[in-house]
């Protein structure tokens, strides 16, 4: 269905029940504005992606920005936590289905990560559905029924913090055009939620906050900035009420982190640890240079490898330097009904895990699960106290060098068959769930992202392309290899429960295409999203 709406503007998805409310004129035009002011912008800095990575894959290194020494040795400070934001102990993050909407909001966690980005499949019924859900959470207008059971929303006071995660800058709404030509997703995401809901944010006095994912540089943070700016002038909004936290998720990232928040400043919420796309990028941006740059299978790469140890401590460090929250990893498992054994081992591991982002100074940190939260909170409290946050930790026993974040070579760990087969179950499995909608899926008891499918299909593409012996079974990683096991998982998915003959036939043939090209794909979010009604 096709239907103009004003100047230039069309939507090429299906009409549905309410999506009126949100796709209105008004708002359309506001989005079409910061398009059309913003959009050639986005274009440079993804073409400046490009040739950063043709240096990186003609032999360069990533370094400290020299022409940017001048903001890392200066004296300055973020704007001061906002309302909602000055205790982030617990932290959840989730899709923005009807259900997730009320559980999330009601779990006890103080922020909820309401991911249109790497937890939801972009469907168009997702991405408007997702829209109408925060603004009926808002007006408290919100119920869920399924099964027999009713979900309903606590009082205002006992909700957490709302923090919208819009698409990366890479990603394009193509049911709604400009002119022929696809919005860009991550404005899309956060104009229709800004225009929407930011004047109902500050009656609950809080305000409308972003989380922003997938930057590989201070000027894509400058970019952020100037859209916040130009949307907070054209609905009347005081500047500096937009608050946003940075996921360091990509390898150049972790190089800017200081920069990425002087953009930002007075916009800047903090930044987070985004565990799963950081091993992503770092596969990515050196996936030409060999085995200095080879990682054990995922499973074996722990938050104490010294060049992810390094990474942490440096976010930590820079963020309390600056006055800025720094938030910890996720915690994705997914507590079993069924089988206590999994349980006491994987929350031990949960507990450590958050123990240890505590003691280095975290203000909080991220679970996949409502039943996590408390352990969590738990954890973060026993440092914290009545504290909201550690801010006055500065940690200025943290000195890291570039050197030390390139450390990959120095990760402890196998890469074995059985990681191999892990990789390629997960992936499939996921791909399957994304193409049929759904974004987060539980798979073998731990809450499975886009992230998770990027850094399974990654490692097996940089295994093939290193002729990489597994350490169990002696064979060399190849295609035939990974072309076997494919069938071979897909033939154990098939006997189980939920099979889509469909679905996993899109699956295959997409995991094929970005796992066992020459070529790298550099988003397997991309080619998805094509395949995608």
């Amino acid at each position: 269905m096709e239907r103009k709406l004003m100047d230039g503007v069309e939507i090429t998805g299906t009409s549905q029940d309410r999506f009126d409310e949100i796709l209105t004129p008004e708002a359309l035009a506001f989005v079409a504005a910061l398009q059309r002011e913003f959009g050639a912008r986005r274009l440079e800095l993804l073409e400046a992606r490009r040739a950063r990575q043709a240096e990186l894959s003609a032999g360069g290194t990533l370094d400290f920005l020299p022409e940017t020494k001048h903001v890392r040795e200066s004296e300055w400070k973020v704007a001061a936590p906002a309302p909602g934001l000055v205790d982030r102990r617990v932290e959840i993050t989730g899709p923005v289905d009807r259900k997730m909407t009320i559980n999330a909001l009601n779990s006890g966690a103080k922020v909820w990560l309401a991911d249109f980005e790497d937890a939801n499949a972009p469907t168009w019924e997702n991405t408007v559905n997702g829209q109408l859900n925060l603004r009926d959470a808002l007006d408290r207008t919100i119920d869920f029924s399924t099964g027999g059971k009713s979900y309903a929303l606590k009082p205002d006071e006992e909700l957490a913090t709302v923090v919208v995660r819009p698409r990366g800058w890479h990603l394009e709404e193509k049911h709604l055009t400009l002119d022929g030509v696809p919005l860009s997703g991550s404005l899309v995401d956060f104009g229709l939620y800004f225009f929407h809901c930011a004047a109902r944010q500050l009656a609950k006095g809080k305000g409308p906050y972003f989380y922003l994912p997938k930057m590989e540089s201070h000027l894509e943070a400058r970019l952020w900035n100037d859209v916040f700016v130009r949307a907070q002038d054209l609905l009347g909004i005081p500047q500096g009420t937009i608050r946003a936290t940075v996921l360091i998720e990509t390898y150049p990232a972790a190089f800017e982190m200081e920069e990425i928040l002087y953009e930002l400043r007075e916009h800047s919420a903090g930044l987070n640890a985004g565990r799963w796309d950081y091993l992503f990028s770092v596969i990515k941006k050196f996936r030409t240079r060999g085995r200095e740059f080879l990682l054990p299978e995922r499973n074996a790469v722990t938050m104490t490898a010294p060049f992810m140890r390094a990474y942490t401590e440096l976010l930590v460090r820079t963020c309390h330097k600056r006055g800025a929250h720094a938030i910890g990893g996720m915690a994705a498992f997914i507590p079993s009904r069924r089988d206590p054994e999994v349980n006491k081992v994987a929350l031990e591991k949960v507990t450590a895990d958050k123990t240890r982002e505590s003691g280095d100074g975290f203000d909080g940190s991220w679970v996949a699960h409502p039943d996590l939260v408390p352990i969590c909170r738990e954890v973060f409290d026993g440092v914290l106290g009545e504290k909201p946050n550690q801010l006055d930790r500065l940690r200025e026993d943290v000195s890291v060098s570039a050197a030390d974040l390139l450390a990959v070579s120095e990760t402890p760990g196998d890469i074995t068959e059985a990681g191999l087969r892990n990789n390629v179950d997960v992936a499939l499995r996921y791909l399957a769930a994304w193409m049929g909608g759904l974004g987060a899926v539980a798979i073998h008891n731990l809450m499975e992202d886009a992230a998770t499918a990027e850094i399974s299909r990654s490692q097996i593409w940089q295994w093939i392309h290193n002729g990489i012996e597994l350490a169990d079974t002696g064979a060399v990683v190849t295609k035939e290899l990974v072309e076997r096991i494919i069938d071979e998982e897909l033939a154990k998915i098939e006997a189980g429960p939920g099979y889509d003959e469909a679905l996993y036939a899109q699956a295959t043939a997409l995991f094929k295409e970005v796992a066992l090209d020459d070529d790298f794909a550099e988003f397997l979010t991309l080619p998805a999203y094509a395949r995608m009604p």
